[in-house]
């Protein structure tokens, strides 16, 4: 069962392979949603930097660098790692039931590191 929340049905599971992001539209927001090889993450999609897409990016960990200018965030916080500058993204609480990938889009936070 599905908690209370702005919660959205995305894809099944084996749609994303491991290590890899995709983009999403929800309600207006452009998201990528990664499968970290057992657990899956939610941010913005584009970087604060210069908008890269970051769907397209490599993953490391938890961690994704934009495809644009090597920039990396962690995926669970969104947080910039070892930035001169305080960035984060937004990231999204995600959901694994029954093999089907929910996403709280209106649970969006944004955590300064």
């Amino acid at each position: 069962m599905i908690p209370e929340g702005n919660w959205k049905r995305l894809t099944r599971a084996e749609n994303i392979p491991p290590r890899e992001g995709r983009a999403v539209s929800l309600d207006g927001l452009e998201i990528a949603v990664f499968n970290l090889g057992g657990s899956f993450a939610a941010v913005q999609n584009s970087c604060p930097h210069q908008g890269g897409p970051l769907c397209d990016g490599i993953v490391s960990g938890t961690a994704v660098v934009c495809p644009l200018h090597n920039w990396r965030f962690d995926l669970e916080t969104g947080a910039a790692v070892a930035a001169s500058l305080p960035v984060c993204l937004t990231s999204y609480p995600v959901r694994l039931e029954d093999d089907v990938i929910w996403v709280d889009a209106s649970g969006g936070r944004r955590v300064y590191e």
